[in-house]
């Protein structure tokens, strides 16, 4: 019997694996927006500075609680577009408002450029007026990994920290000396150790891969907020995932570490999968709580 994980598999190898940054960019868009938002979220562009951006607000959600949200793609694909299902579905269910952030991309803007954005979006919510304790920051694989070096900076500047921090399936140790990229490259069909390679030298432009600033799996990150770390048993990042819990742990940051058996690199991209209803229904219920009065 063919299983709702397996017929998703089919979709990423309906075509051949695309080899432009361009092409990479319009596949990733194709395949993660395939599931659409819940109809009655209002989506609104508008621009922080140079920065695209989008709220979501759904009918009775509370407009003045905020998650603040990174996509994934490697630092080099993805977009609003491409996480807009997720990110609109996850402010519903937590009852929120959502900010979705449109940062540079590499290679035509390596590293510091994804993280400048990042905290002009952090210090737009805090000038229009949200508290940091209604505000959480997430996101997935590369957005994870901006996610913490957002926090990093914000701490590092003496600024005030968000409540909560939601990591799925974060991209933490651009050194790739995780286990999990060799022993699980056989079950994942999206992510691999020589496309994470071309990813890393494209956004590092020559910068050591275990800074800290750029692999928070080897940072300080006490003092860092309350966080939950969801991640598949099918990743060949399960590894980098496990690993900044455990280091978010042994800093003495409350932390929630959600091991998906058989879920796929942010699986939860997918509302067709029952677990991708069902996580996005896991973190939206633990952001609710991290944000309430």
């Amino acid at each position: 019997m063919t299983s709702d994980i397996d017929e998703l598999k089919k979709l990423f190898t309906a075509k051949p694996r695309p080899t432009s940054w361009a092409e990479r960019r319009e596949r990733m868009d194709e395949i993660c927006a395939v599931d659409l938002p819940p109809a009655d979220i209002a989506f609104t562009p508008f621009d922080i500075g140079t920065v695209p951006a989008e709220w979501s607000l759904a009918p009775g959600s509370d407009g003045q609680k905020v998650l603040l949200y990174f996509h994934g793609g490697g630092y080099c694909a993805g977009s609003i577009a491409s996480h807009r299902g997720m990110v609109g579905t996850i402010g519903k269910l937590a009852g929120i408002r959502t900010l979705a952030v449109a940062y540079r991309l590499s290679p035509e803007h390596p590293y510091p450029a994804a993280l400048e954005d990042a905290l002009a979006s952090w210090r737009f919510l805090r000038g229009e007026g949200y508290a940091p304790q209604s505000i959480a920051i997430g996101g997935d694989s590369a957005g994870g990994n901006l996610t913490l070096a957002t926090l990093l900076a914000l701490r590092q500047q003496g600024e005030a920290l968000p409540a909560a921090a939601w990591l799925v399936s974060p991209w933490t140790d651009l050194t790739m000396s995780g286990a999990s990229l060799d022993l699980k490259a056989e079950v994942d069909p999206l992510i691999s150790r020589d496309y994470l390679v071309g990813l890393a030298q494209a956004f590092l432009a020559g910068r050591d891969a275990a800074d800290p600033a750029v692999s928070p799996l080897f940072a300080d990150l006490s003092g860092l907020p309350p966080t939950l770390v969801q991640v598949g048993s099918s990743e060949t990042l399960l590894d980098d995932a496990v690993g900044i819990a455990r280091a978010l742990g042994a800093a003495e940051v409350p932390v929630m570490l959600e091991v998906w058996p058989r879920m796929i690199h942010a699986w939860m991209l997918w509302s067709r999968l029952a677990d991708g209803r069902a996580g996005s229904a896991r973190a939206a219920a633990w952001l609710r709580e991290r944000l309430a009065p």
